[in-house]
């Protein structure tokens, strides 16, 4: 895909945000653990969500797809899994580790597994978490990373799990704990990575109905005596795919709006609104539908923690290869452990582009550089596929190889994109 040949400025546009994925995996798993019936309203439709869709199927839960919305038929925590089964989760994080708790109760072996990448992506601390509440888990490769084998059951109780690599870890064992044989007490030893996912995945289990009480990020404890009702439930807007959009406006000066966007979302991802606002663009929220932002004069660099905002983070980078002075941002180690290692191939490829990047063991330093096109190969990472699109509208002349990719969290990205790349 070649992004455009010569540089854009001045835009002036109003897009729209796809469906957030992060709500639509947990409503999905919600409400196939829920009783009765679960209607989700505009899902998002892409790789990732159609890879935990099938694996439910495979567990044995009815699940329909029609139009705008998604169907499903929950089984009030009791899997109904005849025999044992294999789920290929391909490159989709959060399917496998999501699904991996819930796989304790199916009452037969359930196997996880996915692609190469996948294979290579650490998920020893939920394993040993799992053990603590009840879980038999092999390892069929290598220890601690996938494939690997999920069997006994979820007894519940106290356990300790490191959530540094990723905040997923503690989501899977909640979302699955209101069906435990007794309540469950989730300990976190230290501040988690992508905390905020961990809010997003609280709120979808109480609209779902579960109980919950929390100290901050240091416990939870789930009752298991409420566990979810289906439900009708709205996907609201994804600030992660949102930021493409409004780093169009940062990277080629105008004017750019998103509607279907909630503007006091819970999304980690909206704190890159506060980045934009930072390196001087003007940022406007319109009601409870969309936001605006505009950049009409220079951009500053800053130095900004991103540790909850992980999805956003290769999106400031190429804004902050546009500003006039360094930019540095924070709290981004557990990148390495994405669909590819983030921190360092973001690094690689804008230093390919003439860009000027230091990386640390926690940060990444982004300075002023000369620019110029040239082939952005993104390792089957959506998200630099995506990112790398909106700088070559900044520079001209860059393409982007396996563009395809995107069809993992945004399946018409390039088409919403059509009227400035071409």
């Amino acid at each position: 895909m070649i992004v455009r040949p010569d540089r854009t400025e001045n835009v002036d546009l109003v897009m729209t945000a796809p469906p957030s994925k992060s709500y639509t995996h947990r409503a999905l798993i919600c409400g196939a653990l829920a009783s009765g019936t679960t209607t989700i309203i505009n899902p998002l439709e892409a790789e990732d969500t159609r890879l935990t869709i099938t694996a439910l199927r495979m567990l044995g839960i009815p699940v329909d797809v029609n139009n705008d919305r998604v169907i499903i038929g929950g089984c009030d925590g009791r899997i109904p899994l005849e025999s044992p089964v294999t789920l290929d989760l391909d490159n989709s994080g959060t399917s496998l580790r999501l699904l991996t708790t819930l796989s304790l109760l199916a009452g037969h072996p359930v196997t996880l597994t996915g692609s190469a990448r996948m294979q290579e992506r650490p998920i020893g601390p939920l394993a040993t978490a799992l053990r603590s509440v009840g879980g038999t888990v092999r390892f069929l490769k290598n220890p601690g990373f996938p494939p690997l084998e999920v069997s006994g059951r979820l007894r519940g109780g106290r356990v300790e799990i490191d959530g540094s690599m990723s905040s997923q870890f503690i989501s899977s064992i909640l979302i699955a704990a209101p069906y435990a044989e007794n309540g469950t007490m989730v300990i976190l030893p230290a501040l988690p990575a992508s905390a905020s996912y961990l809010d997003i995945t609280l709120e979808v289990m109480a609209e779902f109905g579960a109980r919950v009480i929390r100290n901050e990020y240091e416990w939870f404890a789930v009752d298991n005596r409420q566990g979810y009702t289906g439900r009708n439930y709205m996907i609201e807007g994804d600030y992660s795919s949102a930021s493409y959009f409004f780093a169009i406006a940062a990277v080629c000066g105008g004017r750019v709006r998103v509607e279907n966007l909630a503007p006091a979302s819970l999304q980690g991802d909206r704190r890159f609104l506060d980045a934009l606002r930072a390196m001087g663009c003007s940022v406007t929220c319109s009601g409870s539908i969309s936001v605006t932002v505009e950049r009409t004069g220079e951009l500053n660099g800053i130095t900004f923690d991103m540790s909850s905002s992980p999805d956003t983070v290769q999106t400031l980078c190429m804004v902050a290869a546009m500003a006039e002075t360094p930019t540095t941002i924070t709290g981004i180690s557990h990148l390495k452990f994405k669909e590819s290692d983030r921190i360092n191939s973001t690094a690689d490829l804008l230093r390919s582009l003439g860009g000027k990047v230091e990386v640390g063991e926690d940060s990444i330093t982004v300075f002023p550089s000369p620019l110029h096109g040239g082939t952005i190969d993104p390792a089957n990472d959506h998200r630099t596929a995506m990112s790398f699109a909106v700088l070559g509208l900044g520079t001209g002349g860059i393409t982007i190889t396996d563009a395809a990719c995107v069809n993992k969290s945004f399946p018409g990205f390039w088409e919403s994109l059509k009227e400035v790349i071409r």
